[in-house]
């Protein structure tokens, strides 16, 4: 095995000339000493002890990513986006799935801190108060979810509540009078801000708030399936804003079994824009997140704080209204 005491020995320089060459560091070093040792290292095929050099650097040029769900399209485009940012940057990535879970989240949270990642970028599980993320030292951004901290975190968002209202505000505008909400519970942030959102769009239209038409569960195809049977037993819809576009996938299937068609009897919107959306039957429209973004710009964000660089630490990001035929 070639060590570095073997290159200074066939080079005729001190071990610490060629760490300094290997690191980098050789700005007071002469180019043809430089180029020697570059050469016997390449010749010898030497390389680097990364582990050692990482705990002397305190750098590992590793990121922990831990999200939710990554059967969830949201959540495998935003690690994409990532997970390129990430390269382009330098770094390797750990994937950590959640499952959802604030024990799972615990878990991954505590062996990314045994790996000395420089750094976390995490979307929390639904309702999370994980103590573990309060009190970790490594820098963290937050994505799309978010958790009350009183240390200093990035963040990036969408305005989930200014979607909202487009989108009730579309349903509304395609002559809906009786709209249903179905998604997540109100502990999760995003899922809050779109009811508010959808609220206040009613009420700006002249349209009663009834808490009949709203139905709580969470971001899944099996919640919009069971949202829909719960809304149809007490109510008469003619459009729903889901809070995301599992959701809607799950409200168009119990729709079309409850014999109603989409668009003509009940007008279905979600939130997102995730890939398979345009392929539905009928195609999704829905409020279009720039997922691929969000993961490249928690990137950006969290080495810039690594960098110990003055930024902005909460950004927010644009939605926009993608019209397709089931509205």
């Amino acid at each position: 095995m070639t060590t570095i005491k073997k290159i200074a020995e066939l080079a005729n320089v001190s071990t610490a000339t060629v760490s300094k060459i290997i690191n980098g560091k050789d700005q007071y070093i002469s180019e043809a000493t430089r180029q020697k040792v570059l050469e016997i290292v390449e010749r010898e095929g030497y390389i680097p002890n990364g582990v050692a050099k990482s705990l002397k650097m305190r750098r590992t040029k590793t990121i922990g990513i831990i999200l939710p769900d990554v059967m969830n399209l949201f959540f495998s485009e935003l690690a994409r986006g990532a997970e390129d940012a990430a390269e382009k940057e330098g770094y390797s990535v750990i994937l950590c799935n959640t499952d959802n879970k604030e024990l799972k989240e615990e878990k991954y949270l505590n062996i990314l801190h045994e790996k000395m990642v420089d750094g976390i970028i995490m979307t929390a599980a639904e309702g999370s108060m994980n103590k573990s993320v309060k009190i970790s030292k490594t820098p963290m951004v937050l994505v799309d979810r978010d958790i009350e901290l009183d240390k200093p975190v990035g963040r990036i968002t969408v305005n989930n509540e200014e979607g909202a209202f487009m989108a009730t505000k579309f349903l509304i505008e395609k002559g809906c009078k009786n709209i249903g909400f179905i998604s997540s519970q109100k502990k999760n942030k995003p899922s809050a801000e779109r009811l508010k959102g959808y609220r206040r769009a009613l009420k700006e239209n002249g349209l009663e708030v009834d808490e009949k038409k709203i139905f709580l569960q969470n971001f899944t195809i099996a919640s919009g399936y069971e949202g829909v049977m719960a809304l149809l037993e007490r109510n008469k819809v003619d459009g729903i804003f889901c809070g995301n576009d599992l959701i809607a996938i799950g409200a168009i299937q119990a729709l079309k079994e409850n014999n109603l068609k989409v668009p003509k009897d009940v007008k279905v919107i979600g939130f997102d824009d995730i890939s398979m959306s345009q392929f539905m039957d009928p195609p999704l429209t829905t409020i279009k997140q720039p997922i691929y973004q969000l993961g490249e710009e928690a990137v950006k964000m969290l080495v810039a704080i690594i960098g110990k660089k003055d930024i902005d630490m909460h950004k927010v990001l644009r939605t926009e209204l993608i019209e397709r035929g089931s509205c």
